[in-house]
């Protein structure tokens, strides 16, 4: 009786400069590894580039960790978002907890919210903390208030009403009133029905602010990835036919669709369509892969207390080990809190292609803008502001000619 063959398993986590590839050789019991450049543009590129250079015929898993959710915060650069919340609250968001992180610095600024004022919206309705139904949106109401939603043009909506976790009634006629805006819309009762305006309107807007870019980018992973598969095939059915012996039963069969699955915060994977529609627990996706193996290459050999340390194009995430990974239910990213389950992971925005700058007071700063793989650093032969990278190949600690096992040559002179 013949073996049915295993399916290739090939994690890859995509970072804002590299993307890694891990797979086991079946044929010759061992790990192998490999490294590309990112396609920041749309990274779901440079996965399907790694896939042609790794050889796999049967069916194939991918467990896709990715620093698009991470990125995307630490960098800004998410999409433009509504939020929605009950009358009077527009500015919950941006009051927060009052807390001052430097008490006595009078210079110090304050994290911007991801939504600015003009795009906070109050509409009159209100839910008791017992969940009863005090004051119930009428038609007209909703009609208008999507009428001024639309005028601003958000890319996003995220919805937050008081204490909507107790009864969600409000917030789903908001979310019909709104749907025909055709814009993904993210629910607070769905993200995270707790108790806490400021952390939950927080963690809902992040959902928001991630949600068309990690949507957009899932999407185009696995339209990419399936005409890989097909490609592939096609290439093997057109040297088959150049075969003049060959029968019909041998004719290659069609391709079976690669399942990919998403890394979360937690270290566990969940489904491509769960992530695209909830990526706020996503954030840590990348970092998490790093704290779990880590922690599990430790323990097999011998070590069970470490501090893990993940320097990437764009972010440095650290988290602490004391025999088991710790698990926290909020956390901060970026300095935003979020408020679903988490590694315990601190990220700061500076890696390998953070850029360098002098601030306004003439002093050095670094990150958290990063220069990616494009145009990346100076040495990689088209950026043109000078980055880490950069400043260690001038300080010896990179070899030029050795860069990616050889495939890559840094410009010194350059």
């Amino acid at each position: 009786m013949s073996r049915r063959p295993q399916p290739l398993r090939v994690a890859i986590d995509t970072g804002g400069t590299f993307t890694d590839c891990v797979w086991k050789d079946e044929a010759h019991g061992r790990l192998r590894m490999l490294k590309v450049f990112s396609t920041p543009a749309d990274p779901s590129q440079a996965i399907v580039e790694a896939l042609c250079k790794i050889p796999h015929q049967g069916e194939l898993i991918i467990l896709h960790g990715t620093t698009v959710g991470t990125n995307t915060l630490l960098e800004r650069k998410g999409a433009r978002i509504a939020l929605v919340t009950t009358a009077g609250f527009e500015d919950a968001i941006e009051i927060g907890r009052r807390a001052r992180p430097t008490l006595y610095d009078f210079f110090f600024d304050r994290i911007e919210p991801l939504v600015p004022a003009d795009l906070r919206f109050g509409i009159e309705e209100r839910t008791s903390s017992e969940g009863e139904i005090l004051t119930l949106p009428s038609p007209a109401d909703l009609k208008s208030f999507a009428s001024q939603v639309a005028a601003k043009r958000p890319e996003a909506i995220a919805i937050s009403l008081l204490f909507s976790f107790a009864n969600p009634k409000n917030e789903l006629a908001i979310t019909h009133a709104l749907k025909p805006l055709g814009i993904p819309i993210s629910i607070s009762h769905q993200i995270l029905p707790e108790f806490r305006e400021y952390e939950r309107t927080s963690t809902v807007v992040v959902n928001a602010y991630l949600q068309p870019i990690m949507q957009s980018y899932l999407e185009n992973l696995a339209q990419h990835v399936a005409e890989h598969r097909f490609s592939r095939v096609e290439q093997r059915f057109s040297a088959a036919l150049k075969q003049p012996k060959l029968t019909g039963a041998l004719a290659p069969e069609g391709p079976k669709p690669a399942r990919i699955f998403v890394m979360q915060s937690t270290g566990g994977i969940t489904a491509l369509a769960s992530a695209a529609s909830e990526p706020v627990r996503t954030v840590l996706s990348g970092p998490a892969g790093g704290v779990v193996g880590a922690a599990a290459s430790a323990r097999a050999s011998g070590f069970e207390r470490i501090i893990t340390f993940d320097m990437g194009g764009t972010s440095t995430d650290v988290s602490l080990v004391e025999g088991a990974i710790t698990t926290a239910s909020r956390a901060e990213v970026a300095g935003i809190p979020v408020g679903v389950p988490m590694l315990d992971i601190h990220t700061v925005g500076a890696g390998g292609g953070s850029l360098a700058r002098f601030d306004a007071g003439g002093v050095l700063r670094v990150g958290p803008e990063s220069a990616g793989a494009d145009p990346g650093p100076i040495c990689y032969g088209r950026g043109v502001r000078p980055t880490v990278t950069d400043a260690n190949l001038l300080l010896g600690r990179l070899q030029p000619a050795r860069f990616l096992g050889g495939d890559f040559a840094l410009d010194l002179d350059r």
